[in-house]
């Protein structure tokens, strides 16, 4: 399957710089797959497409502010440290700027000094690990001195960090949002409770290769990412009775319909969903049999994207093509900050 099939040309003035105001004032294209057509709605709508019984599906990550900036100890030359994994005793994965000029042995130095760092080893693809040594709380220097990283598309200086987290974040762990849940208000959330719908949490880390284009000439060649779950006892418990009473599971992003089907089980005639933390490579393209999730709420995506694929698999290439068109004619706003679709 060539990688190509999933490219799109969108004019750059659709990609949205800065999230609108209030959060669920996003527009909503709500997609039919068995009818093949749209409806065009705004995301506070959305309690008239679900019912009693429900169940939503919500990644409760919450994004570190990972962004550092910072100056080479020696030189002065400054430096940018985007911060991917924790590896334990003060080492990270990070990606850094400029990349040729930061060899290992390199020291680095953060705000006022409280923070100081080291280059230890080089890693493909631009990686390095830095060893950390700080005055302190590692955590509560880093609260202090970084920033929530956006992605590289959004070129604007976000005001408010905590309008890149959703309602539901918890743990910081992530160092990008799971974009569809930030259209949620307490208030719509409220709403969509009363009317009998349940609510059940997981966690996925989401990583920066999320957003990268496939470089691959061919799907199948793709080496997909690791990223790290958990779904406990109660959401298991909560998204089983849905399953069993017939009722509907609606991913509340791709991140969220990832880790659903990385914890689908058969038992018996039936399928359903196992507790378990791990690390899932569960890689959906086109030609994946969805076994959990029933309908999926999603931002619009890149081309050439892992989450452009899953959506694809969820509603079908030619559908979800014809849908993008319909956006980018109607003016809809894309990526992290747009607007949103309903695939039912």
């Amino acid at each position: 399957m060539k990688v190509s099939e999933f490219d799109y040309h969108l004019p750059e003035e659709f990609i949205a710089q800065r999230p609108i105001e209030p959060r669920d004032a996003s527009r909503l294209l709500v997609i039919d797959r068995l009818a093949g057509c749209f409806e065009h709605a705004i995301f506070h709508d959305l309690p008239r497409y679900l019912d009693p019984g429900d169940c939503l599906v919500v990644n409760d990550t919450r994004v570190l502010p990972a962004r550092l900036l910072g100056c080479k100890k020696e030189t002065g030359g400054k430096v940018e440290i985007l911060l991917l994994r924790e590896l334990g005793d003060g080492r990270w994965e990070a990606l850094v700027r400029p990349g040729r000029r930061l060899a290992p042995g390199v020291k680095i130095t953060f705000g006022q000094r409280e923070l100081a760092g080291r280059i230890e080893a080089r890693l493909p693809g631009g990686r390095r690990i830095i060893s950390f040594d700080c005055t302190g709380d590692f955590m509560t220097v880093l609260h202090k001195l970084g920033k929530v990283p956006l992605p590289p598309y959004i070129h604007e200086e976000l005001v408010d960090g905590e309008r890149y987290q959703t309602i539901f974040a918890r743990k910081e762990e992530s160092v990008a949002a799971p974009t569809a849940a930030l259209h949620f208000t307490p208030v719509l959330l409220k709403k969509i409770e009363e009317m009998g719908v349940h609510i059940a949490t997981v966690t996925l880390r989401v990583g920066l290769d999320t957003f990268r284009p496939i470089r691959e000439e061919e799907v199948e060649e793709h080496g997909i990412h690791r990223e790290h779950f958990k779904v406990d006892g109660s959401s298991a418990k909560l998204i089983n009775r849905a399953i069993k009473e017939s009722k509907r599971i609606l991913a509340v992003g791709t991140t969220s319909a990832r880790v659903l089907e990385a914890v689908a089980i058969k038992e018996g005639r039936r399928t359903k969903v196992e507790a378990k933390e791990g690390e899932t490579d569960l890689f959906i393209y086109p030609g994946y049999e969805f076994k959990v999730v029933d309908a999926l709420i999603t931002n619009f995506h890149l081309p050439r994207s892992t989450l452009l694929l899953l959506v694809s698999a969820f509603a079908g290439r030619d559908l979800i093509m014809r849908a993008y068109q319909e956006a980018i004619e109607r003016r809809y706003r894309f990526f992290s900050f747009g607007d949103a679709m309903l695939i039912l």
